[in-house]
């Protein structure tokens, strides 16, 4: 019996040095995370329309306070703002990046060259101005900018310069257009050492269809960014599909919302918040979107607030999504170890195990079921419950004798503990 015992010890010895054991122990817990890497909400109405007006104004302080704070608390990892980039708007550009920074919040870089569509009086530009000038703008300000920032250089450019592709005759100059000022910018972050995504070009989703095609979302590196309202939840969905297959791309909601009036007509705050609350649904099952912005946070007939600064039913909506609940723990085979090469299938999202087995997924109230699976093991479907998810153990579906033996010493050693 004692040899029998110490050649089992000798073996788990050499099975632990070789390989070692993986514990996998991760506490279930309902931390928050989010469904998209890039959540953003829109506050152009007062970081641009009257960036003039409260320029000079230090009472706006508390407003742009009050403002970004709710933004931050919703669980967005961006704040979109729309000031222009000329040097008189600078200081209360500024203001809106400080309040950003001291809520935790990276900046989505939204605004433009007020010549461009010649606001607040300026002077038309041309693009080989506008290009110069956002260059330099880029390389000037390198302070203002932090890691996972987002900037674009011409937010729906159309309304702008030489007019609309739809209608001016120019598709290619447009196209040209954006693919170098997208050139311009990224080699300018890449000078001045900051990791900011400069190739979200929004624009409507009309525009899309006749701009961004194969060639063309290829040369901004796969992202199309739509500015998109529609009546329903079910034609979003069908036309981010159909523009991410004829494109090749992957999309990001630059904006959308309810209810704009022409389209939606006058909806009471309940069937706002139940609008919203079916387009977010709709868009966590839809694998084409990896971001999405809110327009706008309040002075519109879109708001998630009010003026005072409370909160509509739409704001606590989307904080739900938003700050969406965590599922924590790992993979493992019945031996013990956790399996690297696992992934987790929730309706059309896939989460793939790190090389120890360790996963991590949000869930919404709605979703019910998990599919657990890895090459060379039975599949299994189970309830989302994280109390009951610390540990998933898969079996193999075939087992050779290095298995059976690794299983053996870990059911041994687990009856000993």
């Amino acid at each position: 019996m004692f040899r029998k015992i110490f050649v089992i010890a000798i073996i788990a010895i050499l099975l632990i040095w070789l390989f070692g054991f993986n514990n996998g122990d991760i506490k279930p817990g309902n931390e928050r995370s989010s469904w998209w890497g890039f959540q953003s909400i829109d506050t152009m109405k007062y970081s641009r329309d009257i960036a003039r007006e409260k320029l000079n104004d230090p009472k706006f302080d508390s407003i742009i306070d009050q403002q970004v704070r709710n933004i931050a608390e919703t669980g967005a990892t961006h704040i979109a703002i729309a000031t222009p980039y000329d040097e008189e708007f600078y200081p209360f550009l500024k203001k809106w990046v400080d309040a950003a920074r001291k809520y935790d919040l990276k900046v989505w870089f939204r605004g433009n060259w007020s010549g461009w569509e010649s606001w607040f009086g300026y002077s038309r530009i041309d693009r080989a101005e506008h290009i110069k000038k956002t260059e330099e703008f880029i390389l000037k300000n390198s302070n203002i900018f932090e890691n996972g920032d987002v900037f674009s250089a011409c937010p729906e450019c159309e309304n702008g310069g030489p007019g609309d592709p739809r209608r001016n005759g120019d598709v290619d100059g447009h196209k040209k257009f954006l693919v170098e000022e997208y050139k311009s910018t990224k080699a300018a972050f890449k000078k001045i050492g900051k990791k900011v995504a400069s190739n979200y070009a929004s624009m409507n989703g009309d525009v899309a269809r006749v701009v961004m095609d194969r060639a063309t979302t290829q040369a901004l590196d796969g992202v199309v960014t739509i500015d998109h309202y529609v009546a329903t939840p079910e034609k979003l969905i069908e036309d981010i599909k159909s523009i991410a297959r004829v494109s090749g791309g992957k999309i990001v909601l630059g904006e959308f919302g309810a209810p704009i009036p022409d389209i939606h007509g006058r909806l009471t705050e309940k069937a706002q918040a139940e609008w919203l609350r079916e387009s977010l649904g709709r868009l966590i099952d839809t694998p084409e979107v990896i971001g999405l912005s809110y327009w706008t946070n309040t002075g519109s007939s879109t708001q998630l607030w009010k003026g005072d600064g409370s909160p509509r039913q739409a704001a606590g909506i989307l904080k739900s999504f938003f700050k969406a609940a965590i599922s924590r723990g790992s993979v493992i085979d019945e031996a013990g170890w956790g399996i690297g090469d696992a992934y987790l299938t929730i309706g059309n999202k896939r989460y793939f195990t790190d090389k120890n087995g360790r996963y991590e997924f949000p869930y919404f109230e709605h979703q019910e079921n998990v599919i657990v699976s890895a090459p060379g093991f039975i599949r299994r479907e189970m309830a989302i419950n994280p109390e009951e998810m610390n540990q998933i153990i898969l079996k193999k579906e075939k087992e050779d004798i290095w298995f059976r033996i690794r299983k053996l010493l870990h059911n041994l050693l687990s009856s000993t503990q």
